[in-house]
Formats: C-alpha cells, sequence, structure tokens
C-alpha cells in the first residue's frame, strides 16, 4: 500500500466555488469549528478517517471534499486526515487548526440539585449520557445529509457555541451548542430532513429529541415544554418537533440546539448564514 503525504496550504486552495449557497456549512478551522478539506478529483468516493473517527465527504463541482468536526479540545497546528480510495489506496492530507478563545459564561441556578445532583440521580444521569453518546454516534450511510439548515425557532440569540460554563462559581463543560430565547409554547421545527432516533426527559436537558441527519450529522433539541415526534420518524424540514419549555436545567424558556459532525459538537451557526445569525443577535430583537 503506497502512502502519500500531501501538504495542502490555504494559498494553493480556494473553496470559493464549493461553498456555494446552502452547498456547505461556513468553514472555521478552529476548535468547536469545521475544516472543510479538498481532498481531490475521482471517479468514486472515498472515505476519509480523522482521529479514528469517519467523516463525511461530499461531492461537489466535479472534486471531493471532506467535513471535519474539530472537538473544542483541538490544539492548533497541523493535524492530519487520512482518506482511502475505492481501490485501497491510502494517502495522508495535512490540514492546520487556527486557535481560538471562548469567552466564560457565569450562571447563577437557585435549584441547586442542578448543580450537584443528588446521589439517587446519578445513576439516571449515567443512563441518558450513554443514550446521547449512542445517538451522537449514529451514522446513516444511505441518508445524504442535507446541510442547508433552517433556523429551528424564531426567537433571540441568548447563548453561543463554545463557552465555558461555570454553574454557581463551579466549573462545568464548555457550552455545546446555541441557546435560542423564545416564548414557551413557540414552535420548534427542523432546520433539515432527517429521522428521530432518540426523544426522552432527560435530568440536565429536560425534554430532549435527536435527529439523524445523515452521514454522521446528528442534532439535538433540548428544554422542549413537549415533544411531537417518536423515535423513528422520519421527519422533513420544516416539521415540527416539539414546543420551547424549560424543562432540565434552565433560567428561562429558550430552546438548547447542538449540532454534532463525525461525532463531534460544532458550533450550529455554521450550518447557518451570516444575515440569519445577525437576524438572531440583534440588540432589539425580541423572542415573543
Amino acid at each position: 500500500m503506497k502512502f502519500l503525504n500531501v501538504f495542502i496550504l490555504a494559498a494553493l486552495f480556494s473553496l470559493t466555488s464549493l461553498v456555494h449557497a446552502g452547498a456547505l456549512p461556513r468553514e472555521a478551522a478552529v476548535p468547536g469549528g469545521i475544516a472543510i478539506v479538498p481532498l481531490g478529483q475521482s471517479n468514486d468516493k472515498p472515505e476519509a478517517w480523522y482521529r479514528n473517527g469517519k467523516v463525511m465527504v461530499k461531492h461537489l463541482d466535479d472534486s471531493w471534499v471532506a467535513l471535519v468536526g474539530l472537538p473544542l479540545t483541538t490544539e492548533p497546528g497541523k493535524h492530519l486526515l487520512r482518506v482511502v480510495a475505492n481501490g485501497g489506496q491510502t494517502q495522508t492530507i495535512y490540514f492546520t487548526v487556527v486557535d481560538k478563545k471562548y469567552e466564560e459564561q457565569h450562571i447563577t441556578l437557585k435549584n441547586k440539585r442542578m448543580v450537584n445532583p443528588y446521589a439517587k440521580d446519578l445513576d439516571r444521569i449515567r443512563g441518558e449520557q450513554a443514550r446521547s453518546k449512542k445517538a451522537f454516534a449514529s451514522w446513516d450511510e444511505q441518508r445524504s445529509a442535507q446541510l442547508d439548515f433552517r433556523l429551528p425557532v424564531n426567537g433571540r440569540l441568548s447563548g453561543t457555541f463554545g463557552k465555558r460554563r461555570f454553574f454557581n462559581g463551579q466549573p462545568r463543560r464548555p457550552h455545546s451548542g446555541l441557546d435560542i430565547a423564545a416564548a414557551t409554547g413557540t414552535d420548534v421545527s427542523a432546520p433539515a430532513d432527517g429521522k428521530v432516533i432518540e426523544t426522552g426527559n432527560y435530568f440536565f436537558n429536560g425534554n430532549t429529541v435527536f435527529i439523524d441527519h445523515g452521514e454522521g450529522l446528528v442534532s439535538m433539541y433540548c428544554h422542549l415544554d413537549s415533544i411531537a415526534v417518536k423515535t423513528g420518524q422520519d421527519i422533513r424540514q420544516g416539521e415540527i418537533l416539539g414546543k420551547v419549555g424549560m424543562t432540565g436545567r434552565v433560567t428561562g424558556p429558550h430552546l438548547h440546539w447542538s449540532v454534532s459532525l463525525n461525532n463531534t459538537r460544532v458550533d450550529p451557526a455554521l450550518f447557518l448564514s451570516h444575515e440569519t445569525m445577525a437576524a438572531l443577535d440583534a440588540p432589539n430583537h425580541k423572542s415573543d
């Protein structure tokens, strides 16, 4: 088996022709972002692997590209992607990740049980973590992932991705999605086609829905007041998943929306246009 090291320099590759409207998410090769790596032209679809995890590969404008979800723990610098052609030939492609600093967020919760759960809560939490892990690891090769996402709820951006969070002064995991504040009962809809692979009432996340969009792309919707779908149900873009609520660990009604690419939580904002994000973040934008 022949190994070929290919060094990719940003100055030599332009993705302008590939990243046309709705074709791909916006690129941000930072921790918590997405690296879009050109794989070149070939008749057959190659496979790509990053850190032993399979990566989404798309065919656009006569070329193949890999969409690499980058964990928040990713170190800046050179990273490698292993690409396997249909005939078994393997090449190693290098790409560069740059650093990004995320802000801190300090939240005060009156319900101290949501910061330090009781001993009797821990078995439930561990079981829910296992279900979430399984859902995020889902990979439907038969479903071609739709990447032109729509906003799942009309509201106000109240929490951005990646913030280092402190609950009642205690450090917790960084924020793994977007928070969109809206009135209780506001419709939450699917941003893209997919299949419901998990629903339930979770200790921290409240009423929750997971959707598998195909090819390692999974989304999660938390703190719902009610759920309108069932596990195994096929969903079309725009169909109602449930209603905004304040179940689980919350300080007010909102939707927590996470997007996972190759089992890595990435910034959902990268799947939305700059215009959509600007409207969400407008100072005078109201959720009611």
